[in-house]
């Protein structure tokens, strides 16, 4: 979930630190920043995960070796995946300093030095797959924080699911702003939040102080080995207690390593172990606070104010999951996972902060429907984990790749390495898919529509480059016929001919040859590329080519968490001896019309679904910032 902390620049690790003094200053900022964007997801499972693994294992009653069993299981599930795979191992994966799955799928493309099939099957179910995730997460979250109220008093219990819907109505409807004006309380509210946690958790230790017990590991694996199924059941609950896990790893560049790595072990760790020891030994004393053992915790006098700074964490957690859905839809837009869409900078000081009104729209859509639906968040927690593990495995698999083909690591100690993990996810895969028919249906046809819908974008839209290839005419060859024509009218200043396919002649240019009989006195053929890079720095962002004549090439490239932009573009032709003033230069771009054929290319209904997508897309005109006083749009007709 990549976010950026306001008010702080370079949170990317670049930058000048500056006196040590401003450099210590940074690093606690940084540090506290990421305990708010980082752990804002995991930190509100206490809420939940262990109320529903102790509801599916309680059965006729519940002994003290099974609750022991269940909070073992929860502290190590956090010991293993958080701690080892991501806290420790993941965040050493980096890609100049950017991390996530997108970022160790272009690790491996680069290693391989072209995209395969397998490293596009790979993108697009981990983008499917987090998008079924952010729909569930802040729906599961506010729920179980706003639950609490019917603690408070009965009367609240036919609002909940009201109070849920205007919370998160209005979380979705703040986001054109940026997370500029709330974003700078998300690490003290957050840190706040787990300061509570731990004291609650600890305040119950007393209770039963043999729940200690529960870091031994044979308590979990007993439980496991003595439960069949219903421990598999349990084990897809206990999973819970470690969503949110890859937000650490995908929001590594806005914090640095160390920041992260020092929030987890200084605070977020132990109160999240202090908690889930609290909550054990409560019911080990008091088996009736099973009902909801995390506000049982507290006592009556401070149970309002738990449940408003619950609120206010669910709140900051599904504002994380928010702007990651922002993030990722820009890379898979850049990546050519899906059609463009509209992005807006909601902030000129951080390029990492967008807001894309269509996909906040469908979001918060997909989040209210949830809440309606499911009504609960003990419903809720069925639907919940299998989008989460198939991420996790997509995770674990790509580090083996990198490591074996972009670290050159032996493939005998990348497997070693990754095996413990992969084992470990596929038990919790298989315990989730156990709650299929409960609500975890719902990630799955999520993510199943989606990865049809990018399938469908990739294969439409490498129909259309190859339809262009075959009616192509080379520019090596066009150039000089053009030279020696007499027939052209030449029009004054300079015309930029956006391009995908830079070694043949834009469609536009041919059209305004054809049709026009123009050409002007100076022409340029514009293509802007994606890096296997996050970030391209501007000494290398473009490169220039004369092609004879009054033609020349250039070539731009942006990273794939950039947006491209012409006018960045043109500023710097200017710095290599182009110059190219934009309210003097006419830019000309094709436009598709594009027709399906049941006889050609994809089915009929896919030739549909990619016509659909292809024309609510946002126009390469506002996409890559074109004045759209300047752009000149000629059509072309293709069929797919």
């Amino acid at each position: 979930m990549a976010v950026t902390v306001p008010g702080h620049a370079a949170l990317d690790g670049s930058g000048d630190h500056g006196t040590p003094s401003h450099a210590r200053t940074r690093f606690w900022t940084l540090t506290l920043g990421s305990v708010g964007v980082v752990y804002g997801d995991i930190g509100t499972s206490p809420l939940y995960a262990l109320r529903e693994a102790l509801h599916h294992a309680a059965g006729d009653g519940l002994d003290r070796a099974e609750v022991l069993g269940v909070v073992s299981l929860l502290l190590w599930a956090l010991i293993v995946i958080v701690t080892i795979k991501y806290v420790l191992l993941l965040v050493r994966l980096d890609n100049q300093g950017e991390g996530g799955t997108l970022s160790l799928l272009a690790l491996f493309q680069a290693a391989l030095g072209r995209r395969t099939a397998l490293v596009l099957g790979l993108a697009i179910a981990g983008t499917a797959l987090f998008y079924a995730d952010a729909a569930i997460t802040p729906a599961i979250s506010v729920l179980s924080a706003v639950e609490g109220l019917k603690l408070v008093t009965p009367v609240f219990e036919p609002y909940v699911v009201p109070l849920t819907l205007v919370i998160l109505a209005v979380l979705f409807s703040v986001q054109r702003y940026g997370t500029a004006s709330v974003g700078r309380w998300f690490g003290p509210v957050t840190a706040v939040w787990f300061l509570a946690m731990a004291v609650a958790g600890l305040e119950h230790l007393g209770d039963d102080p043999g729940v200690l017990a529960a870091f031994d590991p044979r308590h979990a694996l007993s439980f496991i080995a003595g439960h069949g199924i219903v421990g598999f059941v349990v084990l897809g609950s206990v999973f819970l207690a470690v969503t949110g896990a890859e937000a650490l790893y995908a929001d590594m560049g806005h914090f640095g390593r160390t920041p992260i790595q020092l929030a987890w072990f200084a605070l977020v760790f132990p109160a999240l172990s202090l908690n889930y020891l609290g909550q054990g030994a409560l019911v080990l004393a008091r088996p009736e606070a099973l009902e909801n053992p995390f506000f049982l915790l507290v006592p009556g006098w401070a149970l309002l104010p738990m449940v408003l700074l619950a609120t206010a964490a669910t709140v900051i957690a599904s504002q994380a999951v928010i702007t990651g859905a922002f993030s990722l839809t820009r890379q898979a837009v850049q990546l050519g996972l899906l059609p463009r869409f509209e992005i807006r900078h909601t902030s000129a000081a951080h390029g990492g902060q967008v807001y894309l009104p269509r996909v906040n729209r469908l979001l918060l859509a997909g989040v209210l429907l949830l809440v309606l639906l499911f009504q609960s968040s003990s419903a809720l927690a069925a639907a919940y984990g299998i989008a989460v593990t198939g991420t996790m495995i997509i995770s674990t698999v790509l580090v083996l790749l990198v490591l074996h083909n972009a670290r050159g690591w032996p493939l005998v100690a990348a497997v070693g390495l990754t095996a413990p993990f992969l084992a470990v996810e596929a038990a919790f895969l298989a315990a989730n898919l156990l709650k299929l028919h409960d609500g975890g249906y719902v990630p799955v046809l999520v993510g199943a529509w989606l990865a049809i819908v990018m399938v469908t974008w990739v294969r439409g839209t490498g129909i259309l480059a190859e339809t262009a290839r075959k009616e192509s005419v080379l520019l090596e060859g066009l150039i000089p016929s053009l030279g020696r024509s007499s027939k052209l009218l030449r029009a004054p200043g300079t015309a930029v001919f956006l391009t995908s396919t830079p070694e043949v002649a834009p469609a536009a240019l041919l059209h305004n040859l054809k049709h026009n009989h123009v050409l002007h006195e100076r022409n340029v053929v514009l293509t802007i590329q994606t890096d296997p890079a996050p970030y391209v720095t501007d000494a290398r962002r473009i490169e220039l080519a004369p092609l004879g004549g009054d033609f020349t090439m250039v070539r731009a490239a942006f990273g794939y968490m950039e947006t491209p932009s012409v006018p960045r573009v043109l500023t710097l032709c200017r710095q290599h001896g182009l110059r190219l003033e934009l309210m003097v230069t006419s830019f000309f771009l094709s436009r598709r019309s594009i027709r399906a054929s049941a006889a050609y290319g994809m089915p009929l209904w896919q030739d549909r679904l990619f016509i659909g997508l292809a024309r609510d897309a946002a126009t390469a005109t506002d996409y890559y910032g074109v004045p759209a006083n300047r752009a000149v749009e000629l059509g072309q007709q293709y069929v797919v």
